[in-house]
């Protein structure tokens, strides 16, 4: 495991840049432990729902987490506007940094990340390859 600190800048989009991070490190598993800064625009996906939903304004990431694999990533956020309202789901595509994300990325080049339909679910879900993985089901 290799830890890896990001400061992403203003403008960059959050999801594709966390997207990129696995093919430019050489590594086909990473998991983002947290991360925190500010957003202009936040597109998240409420459970269920087939589509994004679009926030504009000052946006304070209190939480964003997930796993990144060549598949694509699979992340959660957590963010408050001006007022305190907190809104939180699955990341889209389109989320603009406002002045900085602080980002700790874990890089894990033991392991291998895939996305593979699970009959149970119906969706594509975290296959895990590689020296400890553990395939839990109850």
């Amino acid at each position: 495991m290799s830890p890896l600190p990001l400061r992403i800048p203003a403008g960059a989009d959050l999801r594709e840049t966390l997207a990129a991070l696995p093919a430019e490190h050489g590594v086909a598993a990473a998991f983002v432990l947290q991360g925190i800064g500010s957003l202009s625009v936040a597109r998240i996906r409420f459970a269920g729902a087939p589509d994004c939903t679009d926030l504009y304004g000052d946006l304070e990431i209190l939480s964003l987490g997930g796993s990144l694999s060549p598949d694509g990533p699979h992340l959660h956020i957590a963010v408050s506007d001006a007022q305190g309202r907190v809104t939180g789901g699955h990341m889209g595509p389109g989320c603009v940094v406002r002045t900085t994300a602080e980002v700790l990325v874990m890089l894990l080049p033991a392991q291998r990340f895939s996305r593979e339909q699970d009959p149970a679910t119906g969706y594509k879900e975290l296959f895990v390859t590689g020296p400890a993985s553990i395939s839990a089901s109850l």
